[in-house]
């Protein structure tokens, strides 16, 4: 149990923000799905573009890793890439 006022204040925002990071991580997950799942080059270069964009929102707020948002915006490129 927190013993003082901001200890509890900490306790709130910080079950706020995993709420709102497990959301966003979620929402990436399901979009690098998209991507995987894409059968033509158009809808998966179309998901890849919204994919990116998230991938980069993400790594801009610190829920994930730089690095891990340029391998992930690598590999997804290289599959969409190799679609003919």
């Amino acid at each position: 149990m927190p013993q003082h006022k901001s200890a509890e204040k900490r306790i709130r925002q910080s079950a706020r923000r995993h709420q709102r990071n497990k959301a966003n991580i979620s929402k990436m997950k399901t979009l690098i799905k998209k991507v995987r799942a894409a059968k033509e080059k158009e809808k998966a270069a179309e998901a890849l573009k919204i994919a990116v964009k998230t991938l980069d929102q993400l790594a801009a707020k610190g829920v994930i890793h730089k690095n891990k948002a340029a391998n992930q915006k690598s590999k997804l490129t290289k599959l969409v890439n190799a679609f003919k």
